[in-house]
């Protein structure tokens, strides 16, 4: 979910017509296996096709369980990456969510993966990640309390924390994590600010009155979207003191190396939320140079867990995060993926989704309001994802690096794209080179909206 959709929105959302007429047409198209691949003249197959064709690797399934032998290309990609991003088109498609757990399991059991990192809050990261290790609740009542209004409050994540719970059970010994790599949205809440001032307590407690100071107008932060109504002046003196009481902790360096590490990447997560909320919304210039800093905080996040657990990370964010291109590059100019590469080299993987056609859930706007069931219609000539469904498997994956050469060339054109975060901006559709967005594809013939709880 990019933070300009969670916090400033774009347009009004224009919904697609084919709730009508064209929409039962296209319900009766998707329920029919999919005819045969498009064809040139002569009735011969699309040189593309083909090429794509030779390259692709089908899928099974993207429901969790059962065999994985049809992923074992996709772990030969994976080769020896540290961190693998895996991306979704969508932020409300059931296909997405399900084959996320359905890679991470595979990945856990044959690439030695320990974490599951997800574009969501620490502090909410670190609650499902103590429920993991043993913590009190259940898979339910952990998503419920973490997700709560979020795209991923679905009974698919729900799966996945009972999956990573039971895993740990059975496995005490090769134990897998929960993270999440962003900022404080859509709260901190007190009980992070606690473990700073805790570390500074015993480790420097001379130094605690001026983090206590510091700390005292801007605890506990329970919801940033309302905290965005407060007056600029006022939120720039707050993100000021956000980044002295981060200076005041990392100075206080204690005997206990890994309380102190820990301790500093609290007070960074409190800086970065509330630099990223001193944003200026009636400024373009502001709100692009806010989700910069998004991007390379969720970014750091991810490289500093990697480093000090020493475990390999999936990475779960929306395509425009995970890949090295945005549809909307305007706004943001860098991508986390884009960082990590820098950071990690070819020791990041990113892994982007398409699909054809099918339903989803988003919102009519990006401040409030409940995710509900949108439904497009199948990608229609011109668009990516028209000719990426000509491929005769339903379900595939294809490493993008080594596509022949005549994909290739047609990978990296920019053309019209399914994508969706919080809202869903059918007109104009935005494009984007797939070749160049990602290391690895899967596209999905049709998707449907992801299960409330």
């Amino acid at each position: 979910m990019t933070a300009h959709e969670k916090l400033f929105g774009r347009r009004e959302l224009l919904l697609v017509s084919a709730a009508g007429a064209a929409g039962a047409a296209a319900t009766a198209v998707w329920a029919a296996p999919k005819a045969g691949a498009a064809t040139a003249r002569g009735g011969q197959r699309a040189p593309v096709v083909r090429a794509l064709e030779r390259a692709a690797h089908p899928l099974r399934s993207t429901d969790p369980g059962g065999r994985t032998t049809d992923l074992r290309a996709l772990g030969e990609m994976a080769g020896d990456a540290e961190v693998a991003g895996l991306g979704e088109a969508t932020h409300g498609s059931h296909e997405f969510f399900a084959m996320k757990e359905r890679v991470f399991r595979h990945l856990v059991e044959e690439k030695g993966f320990t974490t599951f990192a997800l574009e969501m809050s620490w502090t909410a990261g670190l609650r499902i990640d103590e429920y993991l290790q043993g913590g009190e609740g259940t898979a339910r009542q952990v998503a419920e309390e973490t997700l709560a209004g979020s795209p991923w409050e679905r009974e698919e994540f729900v799966s996945l924390i009972a999956w990573m719970r039971e895993h740990n059970r059975r496995h005490p010994r090769r134990r897998v994590r929960f993270m999440g790599d962003d900022i404080g949205a859509p709260k901190l809440g007190d009980r992070i600010f606690d473990r700073v001032t805790s570390y500074v307590r015993e480790a420097r407690p001379g130094a605690l009155p001026r983090l206590v100071a510091s700390y005292r107008d801007l605890r506990p932060l329970d919801d940033i979207f309302a905290y965005l109504g407060k007056p600029l002046a006022e939120r720039r003196r707050n993100a000021v003191a956000a980044q002295r009481a981060l200076e005041l902790v990392t100075a206080a360096r204690g005997a206990d190396g890994e309380a102190y590490a820990w301790a500093v990447q609290h007070a960074r997560n409190i800086a970065q939320t509330f630099a990223f909320a001193a944003v200026d919304v009636t400024d373009p210039a502001s709100v692009t140079a806010a989700e910069h800093l998004r991007d390379r905080a969720m970014a750091d996040n991810v490289a500093w867990w990697h480093r000090r657990t020493g475990g390999k990370v999936l990475l779960s964010a929306h395509n425009g995060h995970v890949g090295f291109l945005s549809t909307h590059p305007r706004m943001y100019p860098k991508t986390q993926g884009s960082y990590l590469r820098d950071a990690l080299g070819r020791k990041y993987l990113a892994i982007g989704f398409t699909f054809a056609g099918g339903s989803f859930l988003t919102k009519d706007t990006s401040l409030g309001g409940d995710w509900t069931k949108i439904t497009v219609p199948p990608a229609t000539r011109g668009m990516n994802e028209h000719t990426l469904d000509q491929v005769r498997h339903r379900d595939y994956y294809v490493d993008l690096r080594t596509a022949p050469p005549t994909a290739r060339a047609w990978l990296d054109t920019a053309r019209p794209t399914y994508d969706a975060g919080s809202v869903f901006e059918p007109d104009p559709l935005p494009t984007l080179a797939l070749g160049r967005a990602y290391d690895v594809l899967i596209h999905l013939h049709r998707v449907r909206e992801a299960e409330k709880l």
